[in-house]
């Protein structure tokens, strides 16, 4: 199957949208007789399932806890994941898939959770670890697809794929609710437990001192009122949203929104140029690198999954050397000079190299923006604005594809990097605007702060 099939039917692709439209939709559309519009729907439900997930999963760990939050995701993916391998027709695994991608929209929270655990002073650092186990991830889902799909097919490859999400569920017994978030809904005593029983695992003893709970703002405290806990999702997903955009968060929340959606467009975008190049859209020879089949298509979106290491790397060098702003914006800045010889055709290799280049900055921009989101906001809200942001985020890559294709396949490639480079610029002038650095800064768990 031809790269731009995949262009074609799915435009680009997080992790599980690669498995579903790289992976198993040619071997479907055989099998079933699909359409194109059939295959490129499987892709579709994944995506708007995440969207949708990433906004519920926010607005349920901010009101009812992390670890109610961490079972229901673990449960709805692993069970969904399960039913998708043993589906019986194309309605059945478009309906599940669907649910996979809405449990896979909560992995966000996982990042809420761990943060609330790790030292203000090493936090990027181990931030930058965790994100790195999402880009071991896609190189190991990228190399299961080359493995598995032409030997043992697509049920065997959802089935291998599955396993992380059932290991999330069965490990779910070793997880703890986040102390800061007991404390930020007045729980100072189950707090106060929880933290001994870390102190004991780590063979420490806790600091002197009396365990206090957060004030509680005017806008949120029919939500984190521990004798309130249990009001409706819509009214708490509306408190929470409106302290996003309440006089003191609304600068950073605007600005943060405008740096996802740029990343976005940014990130996915050079996905879909490096696989328009490599087929040859514009029949350039200077840029048509042939990739014509299933083999060669997994081993491109293997390699290109690779260039994330360089970048996870990097972040983690600078994140908490010279900060979360700079580092974003600096790395922005190189994504832009690294596209920027491409404003006319360039050999094949350098073009590659570019490409390359150009995925590593901003992928680290993206790990690093994930951190620097969680960060500015408090306890209260904290899932519930890297969900919406990530929401936010998916209007980039709803653009880039059509921005991209039209003019690349048009030969308008200058045109194209000219775009890139605009969206990289008003990424990085955004993160200079915003109003904190959170190097080194203590989380807050109150509005008001």
């Amino acid at each position: 199957m031809a790269i731009e099939q995949v262009e074609e039917d799915g435009g680009v692709y997080t992790m599980e949208e690669a498995l579903t439209s790289v992976g198993i939709g040619p071997a479907l559309r055989s099998q079933w007789a699909l359409s194109p519009t059939q295959e490129s729907l499987m892709s579709t439900v994944v995506f708007v399932g995440m969207l949708i997930g990433a906004l519920f999963w926010g607005f349920i760990t901010d009101c009812y806890g992390r670890r109610k939050g961490l079972l229901s995701i673990a449960l709805v993916t692993a069970v969904c994941a399960t039913l998708s391998i043993f589906s019986p027709n194309y309605n059945w695994l478009l309906a599940v898939r669907m649910m996979v991608g809405f449990g896979a929209g909560g992995g966000l929270v996982y990042g809420s959770w761990f943060l609330e655990f790790v030292p203000s002073q090493n936090r990027g650092m181990w931030m930058m670890i965790y994100a790195g186990f999402w880009t071991i991830g896609t190189i190991l889902e990228a190399l299961l697809a080359l493995m598995i799909m032409p030997r043992l097919g697509w049920r065997w490859l959802l089935a291998l794929s599955s396993i992380p999400s059932i290991a999330a569920l069965l490990l779910f017994v070793l997880t703890v609710e986040s102390p800061r978030y007991l404390c930020a809904i007045g729980r100072t005593r189950d707090a106060y437990d929880i933290l001994k029983k870390i102190a004991v695992v780590n063979k420490t003893q806790l600091p002197p001192g009396k365990l206090i709970s957060s004030e509680v703002t005017e806008v949120h405290e029919e939500l984190l009122s521990p004798g309130k806990i249990k009001v409706s999702i819509l009214k708490s997903g509306f408190s929470s949203l409106l302290m996003l955009l309440s006089p003191t968060l609304r600068r950073n929340t605007l600005l943060i929104w405008v740096v996802y959606i740029g990343n976005s467009f940014s990130y996915y975008g050079i996905i879909l140029l490096t696989s328009l190049f490599s087929s040859g859209q514009c029949q350039h020879s200077s840029i048509a690198l042939n990739l014509n089949d299933d083999q060669s298509l997994y081993t491109n979106v293997l390699i290109n999954n690779l260039a994330e290491i360089p970048g996870t790397l990097l972040a983690a060098i600078m994140v908490d050397r010279v900060g979360r702003k700079f580092s974003v914006a600096l790395m922005c800045g190189l994504s832009f000079l690294s596209l920027f010889p491409l404003l006319v055709p360039q050999l094949p290799a350098l073009t590659t190299a570019l490409l390359f280049g150009a995925r590593t900055f901003i992928s680290g921009s993206f790990v690093i923006v994930d951190v620097y989101c969680r960060e500015i906001y408090p306890t209260s809200v904290r899932s519930t604005g890297i969900g919406v942001a990530n929401s936010v985020g998916r209007i980039g890559p709803m653009i880039s594809p059509i921005v991209v294709v039209q003019l690349v396949r048009g030969c308008h490639q200058t045109a194209a990097i000219v775009c890139f480079e605009a969206v990289l610029v008003l990424s990085a002038v955004s993160v200079v605007l915003l109003s904190v650095e959170t190097k080194g800064r203590e989380l807050i768990d109150t509005h008001d702060v």
